[in-house]
Formats: structure tokens, C-alpha cells, sequence
């Protein structure tokens, strides 16, 4: 039987997702809570599985358009036991919201498909929910079905034989990858994901040669795909599908060039998400900034003591947040919302921390939880994740949501100062310029020092200025001398 699997919604408040890729083809074996498509919503990248195990007879949607929550993704046809409904498989593990997940059953049925020619009689199950052109593009594969994530089948050219894959205790294939000829390659390959394989196919990348950097040497998607980037990675494999692209030789200059298109950028997805953020910030929050310079040099010092104690290292960005915390705690006003409704300002009890991160698909404000409970070893920690998940494209929208204070480095860009537009509904920000050696008075004589350029930017209706410079006095006073951080710890 074809069931038809919609778009879910993903948990994150938004009604609609952009389809960012494809990652199964027609015809190709699913896996239940094997991923099926890449979307993008306005807070995060996400990977969205199928809750059910078959062959995938149709697609709704190409790449680049967006799609409502609710609307048909795909048709999957699968094996006589499964449920007739449209709630998920049995086993599955994903609960997605309008997917539920039923009891595991004592044990799993393996369904294969019987080889077939292409030429399929009319009304056979396998396109039953698809196009012609679907039902065809079904009968091309052959493999396992509904056996759980990490299954897969060689979707070959027509005259090759589809090498299906066997599977150890573990869930790792046997190995039998094809190379650049299509030969078959042997060898025990520690890989599970059905995408990391498909990748490494695509682009002739022998994934026996890869150390992987997962539990167990197990190999990763990013991985492969930090060999397809390396230098030595092989020539002319196919760039199509992937999403990696290498480099291409500059054009030659041209005698004369002609006047160039305008060119039309759709405001949607992450960059779609920040401009209406921020247009909104601008029409609704009275801001203001103040800055003052700070001789950030026994920060530096005290850094460097405690990494030579030992121990995991602590960041400049840690300790940063962790003067930003104690400040919160001196001057609640800027921790804290307005509800002009109500109209109240609400002072929140928890600092939840945001840091402005650019990323390759645009800004985002991962949200460190709890940020004040937590000791310099525990939020340098929770960066590095952060920062890690964020250059991936990994964040989860929990990751990004919550903020009540917002951290924002743009030292990082190489400038001194900014004035940032507050991340709304939040009613400040702390801006860290770069440290550098400058002139600077101290100790009665002239000397260089690290000197940092401090900023706050603030929602004039939760505080007036001499609160927002009482928290930047007490910030560049725990910079200059860390030891006043610890009459608040």
C-alpha cells in the first residue's frame, strides 16, 4: 500500500519550511526515521524523517521552493503489515508533532521486494499514490524495507546490478562501496547513515581511506565532507546533489563587460527570519548606546593563568559572559521585556544568554540555557557546542530560542566598536569589540596595554541611562580587574 507522508510540524512555530534538498530519489529503499529531505525554517536547518519504512513511489516539492506545514512530502509504499493509518510505523523513534509513535513490537519483519522488469501492469501496488514515471522509478530498486535506520541499497545504473548491503550487530555496512569505475571496493567501512554513503558514491570517495571521528572511528557526514574539501581530494568527481562545491578557475578578464542583471534575492528561510526580526526591533524598541574603552590586560593575564593550571580550557568568550551574568544580577532592569498590551515590564528570573554567531547561511543567536548558574569551565563548554552545531548547520530550535541577553563579539570581524540593533523581544546588548595593544595610562605612567572598546545597547523604556551605564562601568571594571568578578561569586 502507498501512504502519504506530510510535512510535520517540526516544533518550532513556524508554518512553513524551504525545501533545501532532496536526500532520497524516487525509487530509492527508506528506512523508518531514515532522513528524507533537508528543510529550512526560519530558526534552523533541519533533517526530516520518514516515519515509515518502503519505496518511495513520489516527491512533492522541488528544491528551493517552500513548502506549508501540512502539505505532501512523499508517497512511500510499503510492506503488507504496515499500518494502514497515517500515524507513523511501529518502532519508530522520531515524534514529530501529528506523527505519534505506537509500542515497539517484539520483533521486526524484513520485507523485500521481489526484481522486477520496468515495465509495470497497471494498478500495482508499488505505484499506487505516485506518477507513472514514479512507479517506474520504484521498480528500479531492490533491498530491504522497514529494517530501521541505517539500511540502504546501491541504487545502480540500468545494466548494473544493485549490490545491497549487509548490516553487523552494530548496524555498520560490510564495506562494499563503488568506486570511481564502479568496481567494487571490500573492506569493513564504520558507517551507518544511508546519506554519508550516498554522498561519498556520488563523489568517487573511498570511504575505507577515512578516519572517522564518530564513537568507534565511526564516519560522520562531516567527515566526508571535510575530505571532499581537502586539497587532495580527488579530481573531477560530480558536484550535483552533494551541496560541495570546489573551487573553479577565475574567467578570464574580459576587453569590455557589459552592464551586469539586477539580480532578485528571496527574503526567506534564516535571511528571511532576520530581517523581519530586526525590522521589528527597529519599529518597536526605543534604543540607545553607550561605550567606554577598558584596559583588558589582566583579563588576558588571568585567562592565561588559569589554562596553565590545567584543566579544560576556559575561552575569553566564557569569561566574558560570566561578568555579563554578574552585571545582570546587580542590574535586573536589562534582563528583562516589554509587553506594551499589558503594558509591564517583565524582569525575567533567568538569564537565559545568546551570542551572535555568522554562519555561511546567515546570522543566528545560539541561546546558552541558564547561563548563570554556570561556572567559566561549564559556558566555555557550551560555546564550543554551540559554535560547533551552528558552523554545521546542526542547531536545534531549542538552540536558538529563548534569549533573554544577548553576547555579541565583533571583534572577531577585526573593528573596535558598533551599535547593534537589540535581538527582539530582549532589551539589551553587550557588544565586544577586538583587543588591541594601545597607548594607555597606567599606573600614573604612559604605557601599551590590551585595550577592548565595550558596548551596550539598550531599550530606553526599561531602564534610563544611568542604569545602562552603571552595567557597563561594573563590565569594563571586572575586565580591567577581574578581581571585583569575585565579590559576586
Amino acid at each position: 500500500m502507498g501512504l502519504e507522508y506530510k510535512l510535520p510540524d517540526l516544533g518550532v512555530g513556524t508554518p512553513a519550511a524551504e525545501n533545501v534538498r532532496w536526500l532520497v530519489e524516487v525509487g530509492d529503499v527508506v528506512a523508518v526515521d531514515q532522513p528524507v529531505v533537508e528543510v529550512e525554517t526560519a530558526k534552523a536547518m533541519v533533517e526530516v524523517p520518514c516515519p515509515y519504512g518502503g519505496v518511495v513511489t513520489a516527491r512533492f516539492g522541488e528544491e528551493g521552493t517552500e513548502l506549508p506545514v501540512g502539505s505532501p512530502l512523499l508517497t512511500v509504499a510499503v510492506g503488507g503489515d504496515a499500518p494502514a493509518s497515517g500515524g507513523a510505523d511501529e518502532g519508530s523513534g522520531n515524534v514529530l508533532v501529528g506523527y505519534g509513535t505506537g509500542a515497539p513490537p517484539a520483533r521486526r519483519r524484513r520485507v523485500r521486494t521481489a526484481p522486477v522488469t520496468p515495465a509495470r501492469p497497471a494498478g500495482d501496488a508499488l505505484s499506487n499514490g505516485g506518477s507513472p514515471a514514479a512507479g517506474r522509478g520504484a521498480a528500479s530498486s531492490t533491498g530491504p524495507l522497514g529494517t530501521g535506520r541505517g539500511t540502504g541499497v546501491d541504487t545502480a545504473a540500468p545494466g548494473r546490478a544493485a549490490v545491497p548491503e549487509r548490516m553487523d550487530a552494530r548496524g555498520l555496512t560490510d564495506g562494499r562501496e563503488r568506486g570511481n569505475a564502479g568496481t567494487l571496493t571490500t573492506g569493513p567501512v564504520p558507517v551507518i547513515s544511508p546519506l554519508v554513503r550516498r554522498i561519498a558514491r556520488e563523489n568517487g570517495l573511498d570511504l575505507r581511506a577515512l578516519t572517522g571521528s564518530g564513537p568507534d572511528g565511526l564516519i560522520l557526514r562531516a567527515d566526508v565532507e571535510h575530505a571532499l574539501r581537502s586539497p587532495d581530494a580527488a579530481p573531477g568527481r560530480p558536484e550535483a546533489l552533494t551541496g560541495l562545491r570546489t573551487p573553479e578557475a577565475a574567467p578570464a578578464p574580459m576587453p569590455t563587460a557589459a552592464p551586469a542583471a539586477d539580480t532578485r534575492v528571496p527574503l526567506r528561510g534564516i535571511r528571511g527570519a532576520v530581517a523581519d526580526k530586526l525590522s521589528r526591533s527597529r519599529h518597536e524598541i526605543p534604543d540607545a548606546t553607550c561605550w567606554v574603552d577598558a584596559d583588558a590586560t589582566e583579563l588576558l593575564a588571568a585567562r592565561a593563568a588559569m589554562n596553565a593550571a590545567g584543566g579544560p580550557k576556559i575561552s575569553l568568550l566564557a569569561l566574558l559572559a560570566r561578568i555579563c551574568t554578574a552585571a545582570l544580577a546587580r542590574h535586573p532592569e536589562l534582563n528583562s521585556t516589554v509587553d506594551m498590551e499589558a503594558r509591564e515590564i517583565v524582569r525575567l528570573g533567568h538569564v537565559h544568554l545568546g551570542f551572535a554567531a555568522q554562519t555561511e547561511r546567515g546570522l543566528v543567536v545560539p541561546v546558552v540555557r541558564d547561563a548563570h548558574t554556570r561556572d567559566a569551565q561549564s559556558l566555555s563548554a557550551e560555546f564550543a557546542r554551540l559554535t560547533e552545531a551552528a558552523r554545521t548547520g546542526t542547531l536545534t530550535p531549542g538552540d536558538l530560542t529563548g534569549g533573554t541577553f544577548t553576547l555579541n563579539n565583533y571583534g572577531v570581524f577585526g573593528v573596535d566598536g558598533s551599535t547593534p540593533i537589540i535581538n527582539h523581544p530582549e532589551a539589551a546588548m553587550l557588544g565586544v569589540g577586538r583587543i588591541v595593544p594601545k597607548p594607555w595610562v597606567h599606573q600614573g605612567e604612559l604605557a601599551v596595554r590590551q585595550v577592548v572598546q565595550l558596548s551596550l545597547t539598550f531599550d530606553h523604556r526599561v531602564c534610563d541611562g544611568g542604569t545602562a551605564g552603571g552595567f557597563l562601568r561594573y563590565v569594563a571594571d571586572c575586565v580591567e580587574q577581574p578581581a571585583v568578578l569575585l565579590r559576586s561569586l
